[in-house]
């Protein structure tokens, strides 16, 4: 192992830990399994080239999103017992696959929390849309929400439950990025075909699971970037911070006649092969990660699309900005991740949501819609999948565990919402629905990996025919195209 960190380092590289490895298994052909990925090719015409998936760490409130109930301020402080809708959290209305029973306490409330925001109607067909999202809501002609959304963890594991449709007690799965990746392959040799920006989830609920590959290989795994064009990822800089552009071109050349020598007497090591591409691919990246984070670059008027000038939405305005970059030069899944705190999750409002939730869609309303009109405005939405959610939403009651003043909600597996834009969505639309105080999701119901499916359909990939040899999926593993969201 010393000699081959010292061999990296003489060529002008350097290592660092995953990043390397995902480029030594990129193509599959150093992977001990001894299996390749498919050939590229999609199964079905495609209508998306890309994905720019962005996830809110905690559980965002739908009822105060994407999906408002005038209902909870009409019955706000009243007892759920007190109101029309008194057998709406019946146990034989909760699907028997959620919930652990003894956990079954967490969705009796005491009393209904009234909205802790306004709502207005937007776009041709008034989709209504809270206050804390006007961006957003400036743009929701160009998107669809689904608002029957449910998952089967009722705790912050329904991170990981979002990104794999397995909990974590379950262990690694391939995650959405990953079966982009793996069927599909890349559009740049210079980029991941998977990129990852901002603090995932973390140790609690996921952690580097969430965007990891699992049994397909690191090769599909996301590869995480700083939006720093002087520091985007680790291994980018030579070690060597002595030797120019023109030296490394140098040494690339002496390994070059060597490998050709190596080829010689070994020409069927798959491995040896695998390895001297990822080396090439190293250099490639030293010009062309940096230049992607460049974010100087852009008009001013670009920049303040995002809300590069402020400081609430700058730190995502970036990450945003970085994403529409990646996907512009043929990166075909961006993950981009808000809110880690260490724990939860910054969206984990079980006090003062109107407080968390305030600040918070601040931080992200005019950097997604940002994204939104750039695509469009360059004409890559069509072709470009933006999706944004979280791992569930939040209890239609007033959180008073341990003591909690009830200005808070608590975790909500049952409905929820996704917010989707471009890539083949339909524009200006609503599907599926909650009932009137949010709780259950009662028409077009779709577990997440449905919306999995349908990503993957959007990208020209049938699920059952990604196949692995030697993996058993379950059934909801595949999850079942959405065909109400697709244009």
């Amino acid at each position: 192992m010393n000699s081959r960190r010292n061999f990296l380092t003489d060529t002008g590289m350097g290592m660092t830990g995953m990043a390397l490895s995902w480029m030594m298994f990129r193509d599959g052909q150093a992977s001990e399994a001894g299996w390749s990925p498919p050939d590229g090719k999609p199964h079905l015409p495609p209508k998306a080239k890309s994905v720019i998936w962005i996830f809110n760490i905690g559980g965002v409130s739908h009822m105060e999103s994407f999906d408002p109930k005038p209902m909870l301020t009409k019955y706000g402080g009243m007892s759920i017992d007190e109101t029309p809708f008194k057998d709406i959290i019946a146990k034989d209305k909760i699907d028997k696959i959620l919930l652990d029973p003894s956990k079954q306490k967490r969705e009796v409330f005491k009393e209904i929390l009234p909205l802790q925001t306004g709502f207005k109607r937007y776009g041709e067909n008034g989709i209504a849309v809270s206050d804390w999202f006007p961006h957003m809501g400036s743009v929701v002609d160009e998107m669809t929400i689904a608002r029957g959304m449910w998952t089967i963890d009722n705790n912050h594991g329904a991170q990981l439950t979002f990104h794999t449709g397995r909990k974590v007690t379950e262990g690694a799965f391939p995650t959405v990025g990953s079966w982009v990746s793996y069927g599909l392959g890349t559009l740049n040799r210079n980029l991941p075909e998977y990129v990852v920006l901002g603090n995932p989830s973390a140790d609690c609920c996921g952690a580097a699971f969430t965007h990891g590959a699992s049994y397909l290989g690191p090769q599909h795994a996301g590869v995480r970037m700083k939006v720093d064009p002087k520091d985007p990822l680790s291994f980018v800089r030579p070690a060597d911070k002595q030797l120019t552009p023109e030296e490394q071109k140098e040494n690339f050349g002496l390994l070059g006649k060597l490998n050709r020598i190596a080829g010689i007497d070994y020409p069927d090591d798959a491995k040896l092969q695998a390895r001297i591409k990822s080396y090439e691919l190293a250099f490639e990246m030293q010009t062309a990660v940096p230049e992607v984070m460049d974010l100087e670059k852009e008009h001013p008027e670009i920049r303040k699309m995002y809300g590069l000038e402020q400081k609430e939405t700058k730190p995502f305005g970036e990450k945003c900005l970085a994403a529409r970059r990646l996907v512009e030069r043929g990166v075909r899944f961006v993950q981009v991740f808000h809110g880690y705190t260490g724990n939860a999750g910054a969206w984990d409002s079980h006090r003062s949501i109107k407080a968390n939730h305030t600040r918070l869609a601040k931080q992200v309303d005019q950097p997604v819609a940002g994204l939104i009109k750039d695509l469009k405005l360059r004409g890559l939405l069509d072709e470009t999948l933006v999706v944004w959610g979280s791992e569930f939403g939040r209890t239609p009651g007033g959180d008073r565990r341990s003591g909690a003043p009830g200005d808070g909600r608590d975790h909500h597996p049952h409905g929820f919402n996704v917010v989707m834009a471009g890539g083949g969505t339909k524009k200006g639309f609503v599907h599926g629905a909650t009932d009137e105080l949010g709780f259950h999701a009662v028409e077009g119901r779709h577990y997440v990996t449905d919306l999995h499916a349908t990503v993957l359909h959007l990208m020209g990939l049938d699920p059952r025919k990604l196949e692995v040899p030697g993996r058993k999926r379950l059934e909801r593993d595949f999850g079942e195209v959405m065909e109400g969201v697709i244009a």
